[in-house]
């Protein structure tokens, strides 16, 4: 797909054969030497190449296409000719404003942008007006194209911007649909940040001997942008952005997170600390995300919080920081935020916030990047008083010279002569008036710097050592010992399938807590405890009230059930597993569904094949005999759920015994019902042996006896280790608990109750 028509980068665009209205605009603008991907394309779409463009976001590709494209426009023919498809709003409002700018000296030129969320009327009004380009998003195409209300038979171009973005938002399907409709002359140009096989399948089947044009990393705009990271710490997110704000001067500035709700949430706080912030999300409306762009253009707003989605396309020439409050979910993503910044030849910051399980993304930004991110050091206390004491003192030098103060210089004077005090003293007392809501020295604490950087292997293995993942797969959650805990509850829990990574995840993501302040877990039937660090944000708890995990809001609330120490105590007592646990002393949770206290002791057990299942809670007996033992103890099944009585009969309503004996007894006693069942089998194999050779009143004498085999058979030598210390029954049930013969030991008696008793 590709070829050697690749014209020398040190072409001037006038120099290029551009139409004579675009170079004089393109002149006026004030564009002189066009960027490597401009260089490379322009020509080549002169010439009615299809293209095939890769090259970073910010690189100029706009102009790329809108140029030479622009140039074959007849703008005396009012039908559409150029169709540019764009993933998002943003991005079509911004390419038809570049377009109309490229063209404001083409006589009669109209460009329309078409998107969701703008009124269907205009668009069909300036439709039959006529235009020739057209500029939209494929689902509003795919509208017009489906009611017949946009013709693109007689189109000479169509421009795919960003085609990456639209297949990760979905769009192939509908681009593929909206190229079937045009003329299979026409010429084709697809620009792409990558280049994934989706996008070239689609290059393949409607792109006629593109030619391929490819800019490397190198050349992005990432090297023009200063990238710094910081190590999130606690609870310190929102304080550390709060620093970064108060000691960096900048221009206008772009925060982004991941979810909308964060978007609002984080723009109030800012706002209420003094900023001019506001939210850019997929909630506002068409109208109110155009006036947020505006007020950040005109210089009226100073932050952006935004999405993902919601910036892409964005544009504005003073955005000189980036910040990636919460870390994005690709190294794509990360390069798409940060070429907000750094654009048409100036410099930008980049700054990331990273969480520790978040290294590893870290690194592969760095990979795709081609750039160490270099970590960075919050602001102490006493930067941010030299800070605020300084924009002070500038404050009043600015005002010492640009304002009329006859007025207060006379009152000041007065007041002095009445009070007889020094203006020293005046001059002090007005300045805490002045600084009162703002104190030059604030009652903050400094954040520790991160420790050594360590590489993602290293890391890992700490994180097995410290208490991330045991090896047998078993989550570990450990508290600082020097950090108090207040317990909670969530209301979901096993049966709605949680676990703990589910929870980890939910509050760690949502409200920038990191994982290592998350403390003990203990997941119920219908709610989950868990222990997070005292003196949280009211503001977090709101947030994690609506937050659904499993399908479920979380709705967490102070539990009131006891302390976390009494907690501790009971979930976290030492414990071995006997699969390969750690050593007595650990502080791990067991690996049993069981909660509260009295857990098996540690020690190896002999098991039986079906002892592994009572360990799990399956494979209980379900005794046919005509009684049931008494339960011991019923918290530890009913809590899990399983072995519950259901039978309306109030004499068989007593709950079966469970399993709380150690693991010995209990092999040991299955292996004794198990060998019952085995020795009642051959006893009644020998007699049927016996009675085909014997007389037919032999043969009745032992059926009438018949009742009583089961227990006469016990009588007979037992499979080797078969324990005789089971009592005799009688066949109506009674316990024969009598010794006849002197040589055997007393057999021990059970507490046996009828089934029906009258």
């Amino acid at each position: 797909m590709t070829n050697d028509l690749t014209p020398p980068v040190s072409l001037r665009f006038d120099e290029m054969a551009l139409a004579a209205p675009i170079l004089k605009a393109i002149i006026e603008v004030g564009y002189e030497t066009p960027s490597p991907i401009q260089a490379e394309s322009i020509p080549l779409l002169l010439d009615g190449h299809d293209l095939l463009g890769q090259a970073q976001t910010g690189t100029g590709k706009t102009a790329a296409f809108a140029l030479p494209l622009l140039s074959r426009i007849d703008s005396s023919q009012a039908y559409p000719q150029l169709l540019v498809l764009a993933p998002t709003r943003e991005l079509a409002i911004q390419v038809a404003e570049a377009m109309q700018t490229y063209a404001r000296h083409l006589p009669g030129f109209h460009v329309l942008p078409i998107y969701g969320g703008q009124s269907m009327g205009q668009q069909l009004r300036q439709l039959e007006r006529g235009v020739q380009v057209v500029v939209g998003t494929p689902g509003r195409v795919l509208d017009h194209l489906g009611r017949g209300t946009l013709d693109l038979s007689r189109l000479k171009a169509v421009v795919l911007d960003e085609a990456d973005e639209m297949l990760r938002m979905g769009f192939i399907d509908d681009v593929d649909e909206i190229l079937s409709h045009t003329p299979p002359e026409r010429q084709v140009a697809l620009f792409s940040a990558t280049m994934p096989a989706p996008i070239r399948r689609i290059a393949m089947r409607h792109l006629h001997d593109p030619v391929e044009v490819k800019i490397a990393a190198k050349t992005s705009t990432v090297e023009a942008i200063t990238q710094r990271y910081w190590q999130v710490r606690g609870l310190h997110k929102l304080d550390a952005l709060t620093r970064i704000l108060e000691v960096t001067d900048f221009d206008a500035m772009i925060i982004f997170v991941r979810t909308k709700i964060v978007t609002e949430e984080l723009a109030e706080k800012l706002e209420a600390r003094g900023y001019e912030a506001a939210a850019l999300n997929g909630d506002l409306n068409q109208q109110q995300r155009e006036r947020t762009i505006e007020r950040l253009k005109d210089g009226k707003l100073d932050i952006v919080v935004a999405t993902d989605v919601a910036a892409r396309g964005l544009d504005v020439p003073r955005i000189s920081h980036v910040v990636n409050y919460d870390i994005p979910n690709d190294t794509e993503s990360y390069v798409h935020r940060i070429g907000r910044t750094g654009r048409a030849g100036r410099t930008g910051e980049a700054i990331l916030f990273v969480a520790p399980r978040e290294k590893r993304m870290l690194y592969a930004i760095e990979q795709a990047t081609r750039q160490r991110i270099e970590p960075m050091q919050l602001p102490t206390r006493n930067e941010i008083v030299d800070r605020r004491i300084d924009q002070f003192k500038r404050q009043i030098s600015e005002t010492i010279e640009s304002q009329e103060l006859n007025f207060f210089r006379e009152l000041m004077e007065a007041f002095q002569n009445e009070q007889a005090l020094d203006m020293e003293d005046v001059a002090a007392a007005l300045a805490y008036l002045v600084q009162k809501d703002q104190p030059l020295q604030p009652e903050i604490e400094d954040i520790p710097p991160e420790s050594e950087r360590r590489s993602p292997e290293r890391s890992d293995r700490g994180r097995e050592r410290e208490g991330g993942r045991e090896r047998g797969g078993r989550e570990r959650f450990n508290v600082s010992s020097d950090r108090e805990m207040r317990r909670y509850r969530i209301e979901v829990g096993r049966e709605h399938g949680v676990q703990p990574k589910n929870i980890v995840g939910a509050i760690a993501n949502e409200i920038g807590l990191d994982s290592n302040f998350i403390g003990n877990i203990s997941i119920r039937d219908h709610f989950t405890l868990l222990d997070l660090p005292e003196g949280m944000p009211a503001d977090s708890f709101t947030h994690l009230k609506g937050v659904r995990v499993c399908g479920r809001p979380l709705n967490i609330s102070l539990d009131t059930g006891g302390s976390p120490r009494d907690y501790e105590r009971s979930e976290r007592k030492p414990y071995a597993d006997h699969r390969g646990g750690r050593a007595e002393g650990s502080r791990e949770r067991p690996r049993s569904n069981t909660e509260g206290a009295n857990y098996r002791s540690a020690e190896p057990r002999e098991r039986s094949d079906s002892a592994p299942h009572y360990e799990r809670g399956l494979g209980r007996e379900s005794s046919r005999e005509t009684y049931r033992e008494t339960s011991r103890d019923t918290s530890r099944d009913y809590e899990r759920g399983v072995g519950r009585e259901s039978s309306r009969d109030s004499n068989r309503a007593i709950p079966r015994e469970t399993t709380r004996d150690t693991g010995r007894e209990r092999t040991e006693r299955s292996n004794d019902r198990a060998n019952e069942r085995s020795g009642g089998y051959r006893e009644r194999t020998e007699r049927t042996d016996a009675n085909r050779s014997s007389n037919q009143g032999a043969a009745r004498s032992e059926r009438t006896a018949k009742p009583q085999e089961g227990f006469a058979g016990r009588d007979k030598p037992k499979p080797s280790g078969f324990r005789d210390d089971k009592p005799k029954r009688s066949h109506k049930g009674k316990a024969n608990t009598s010794n006849s013969s002197g040589d055997k030991p007393p057999r021990r008696k059970l507490s046996l109750k009828p089934t029906n008793k009258k």
